[in-house]
């Protein structure tokens, strides 16, 4: 029986992202600094106040065959993508096939599925499935409106799917709060086998809602960058002529396992996911707490969950969205959490100035980011960071990849939502 003191180790990745159709292709090019962010192909674009976001550099009817595409809201799609190759990562055998059929043998190692458990986020769910389904009814009649509406449209259907396919009954959940619910799922992730509750978790989030409604949505809110004419550039946490952030789109995912287990199978281990702290602002549905002490206790409470100190974090990959007020919020509430002398030796990298923000996908994105960067010993730079805001007091990493000294490391990762939802992950070196 695993205890709270079970070491939680990663033994799997796997991502679909506007920098690459897996983890591989986005970890290269979030090296060489590249954006994701493109003009969108739209028509009635000009009636829009954005005309761009970080959509997925591979299509799912790439990579899926369309019959089971029909039955997916774009958002599952991509989960059951990003846990595909997670999953074959972390050496585990194809699920066998469902329906009865004899499954084929295959290579790879097995769970007790009463062991397995998932939860995979979505802050949103699906809102193309909802919205399309919406105008079919009303256009063409209820009799043509998909029968798989509700499971596509549901927050839980990512989960549930992966869940299905992989054959979990430990658990299957869906935690939401906006842009920290899958930052939230790697916590519950860790919490799952550290009660003994499961040996595997296939945790993560998806996100997949670039729309019309949601760019006119946010557009009116003034919270997207309107860099029309450049969007690669919208994107530039911590400058001075930063204007919002870029909507993006995505799907990661991490194959948690106790230690105990996965040494038993002689499983690659990425590195080890400490723990996990939360808080709630109780304050605003949309603005943060103005003095940040609710991300600051996120942080504190992350740190002491994984039974470490400040001192000992090297590195953090901030929630850093390019808006104006929230950056340099994020940063004094990282020196309120730290303490001074501690957070003046972190390195701190923005990688939605590359990827977007995958709304309830980024807090797993930003995860698999922030554990490769420990792994590889090696922070993605902060791109488009031109001219540093004069309130940035502390070591942003701009231009170039950022070597992380040898030796034990640990790092954050910072997801905040809308709601006063504060989420930080550590990661650690194993």
């Amino acid at each position: 029986m695993t205890t709270s003191q079970t070491t939680v180790v990663v033994t799997g990745l796997g991502a679909t992202t506007p920098l690459g159709g897996d983890w591989p292709s986005t970890w290269s090019a979030l090296l060489a600094g590249k954006s994701g962010v493109r003009t969108l192909d739209w028509d009635d674009l000009d009636k829009l106040p954005v005309r761009f976001a970080a959509t997925l550099a591979v299509d799912p009817s790439e990579v899926m065959p369309k019959q089971q595409l029909r039955k997916l809201d774009r958002n599952q799609a991509i989960a059951l993508i990003a846990a595909r190759e997670a999953w074959a990562d972390a050496g585990f055998a194809p699920p066998a096939p469902k329906k009865g059929r004899p499954a084929e043998p295959a290579e790879g190692d097995t769970v007790d599925g009463d062991r397995l458990g998932v939860v995979v986020s979505s802050g949103i769910g699906g809102l193309h499935t909802a919205l399309n389904s919406h105008d079919v009814n009303r256009e063409r009649g209820w009799q043509r409106v998909s029968p798989f509406t509700v499971p596509m449209l549901m927050p839980n259907g990512a989960a549930g799917h992966v869940g299905i396919e992989f054959g979990a009954m430990a658990g299957s959940h869906a935690l939401v709060s906006a842009c920290a619910s899958s930052a939230e799922a790697v916590g519950y992730g860790i919490d799952m086998i550290r009660a003994g509750r499961a040996d595997v978790v296939i945790c993560g989030g998806t996100e997949a809602c670039i729309h019309p409604l949601q760019l006119a949505s946010f557009g009116s809110m003034r919270a997207l960058s309107t860099r029309n004419d450049e969007p690669e550039r919208a994107s530039r946490p911590y400058d001075k002529n930063r204007d919002g952030f870029v909507l993006g789109e995505g799907a990661a995912v991490m194959i948690l396992e106790s230690e105990e287990h996965a040494r038993a199978r002689g499983a690659n281990v990425y590195g080890i996911a400490a723990g996990c702290g939360y808080s709630g602002d109780a304050f605003d549905i949309v603005q943060p707490e103005p003095t940040g002490a609710g991300q600051s206790k996120a942080m504190r409470r992350a740190i002491q969950n994984a039974g470490l100190e400040p001192s000992d974090i090297v590195h953090i990959n901030a929630h850093a969205t390019s808006t104006p007020l929230g950056d340099v919020a994020e940063l004094n509430s990282i020196k309120a959490a730290l303490g001074p002398e501690a957070s003046a030796k972190v390195n701190i990298t923005g990688t939605k100035s590359m990827t977007g923000h995958l709304l309830g996908g980024a807090g797993a994105l930003e995860s698999v980011i922030t554990l490769m960067a420990l792994k590889e010993r090696l922070v993605p730079p902060t791109i488009n960071l031109e001219d540093v805001d004069d309130e940035v007091d502390l070591d942003i990493v701009r231009g170039e990849p950022r070597p992380l000294p040898p030796g034990p490391l640990a790092a954050l990762n910072n997801s905040f939502g809308f709601g006063g939802h504060n989420v930080s992950v550590v990661l650690k070196t194993a």
